[in-house]
């Protein structure tokens, strides 16, 4: 049973009173934790951290540290289908002889996984994924993809991989249908992420040869930075007379 306390809730965002409502539709022990949660649905980390926030603040989350037998510190998620105090609903009215309730039972979830950090996003990441409709045009991102992927483009970039060759390795032998875009991608970055790449060496400049010229003298073709006479023919009159 989920509350209308929770569900008509003012002060929560839509997508918390969607999450809340999921979390409390797991059974006892279940994982709740964001990668987990961003598996379920398609709100990216970033709304999903927002939500379970929101739940915290308002009563309908308690994230505890508790240390394992193994010394292991993990984080535990409690769920509390109403929570202490709700806005909505005034307070009870005082007894003569105040029987105290008995606190609600919190729902146990494990959630092994700290918050993520937010990862740094290379600034060609982005410009990438864009441009990748111009090797299919099934590739045409939707701006939440775009978000959601451009942190593996950054790992690749920041491992010295060409944009170039990204984009081959995203687009190379796409399957036939293709039902999500963004997941095949997904999927690329991360299986097919290369380790970090030497600096590529400097090449010497490359000496050009001379153009092709035509003698004065004979009118066959020979090399040489100016026109004149080729080697074979003698200089002109004029310059023999100087010597």
């Amino acid at each position: 049973m989920v509350g209308n306390h929770l569900l008509q809730h003012r002060e929560l965002s839509a997508t918390a009173i969607g999450v809340g409502a999921y979390i409390q539709s797991l059974p006892e022990g279940a994982p709740v934790g964001i990668r987990v949660l961003t598996d379920h649905f398609p709100e990216g980390e970033i709304r999903i951290s927002a939500a379970l926030r929101e739940l915290e603040q308002h009563g309908y989350l308690e994230r505890r540290r508790e240390r394992q037998g193994t010394g292991r510190v993990v984080t535990r998620t409690y769920s509390y289908n109403k929570p202490l105090t709700t806005p909505d609903e005034p307070p009870p009215p005082p007894d003569p002889e105040p029987v105290p309730d008995p606190e609600p039972e919190p729902q146990r979830v494990a959630d092994p996984d700290p918050e993520p950090a937010p990862q740094p996003v290379h600034p060609g990441a982005a410009d990438l994924l864009a441009n990748l409709r111009r090797y299919d045009p099934r590739l045409l991102l939707a701006e939440r993809d775009v978000q959601r992927l451009a942190p593996g483009v950054s790992a690749w970039l920041e491992r010295g991989a060409d944009p170039e060759a990204i984009g081959l390795a995203l687009t190379a032998n796409l399957p036939e249908p293709m039902r999500s875009p963004a997941s095949v991608l997904a999927y690329r970055l991360e299986v097919l992420l290369p380790p970090h790449l030497p600096a590529a060496p400097s090449t010497s400049p490359i000496r050009r040869p001379d153009p092709f010229q035509t003698c004065d003298g004979c009118d066959r073709a020979f090399r040489s930075p100016h026109p004149g006479r080729c080697r074979d023919c003698p200089p002109p009159p004029e310059v023999r007379a100087a010597a």
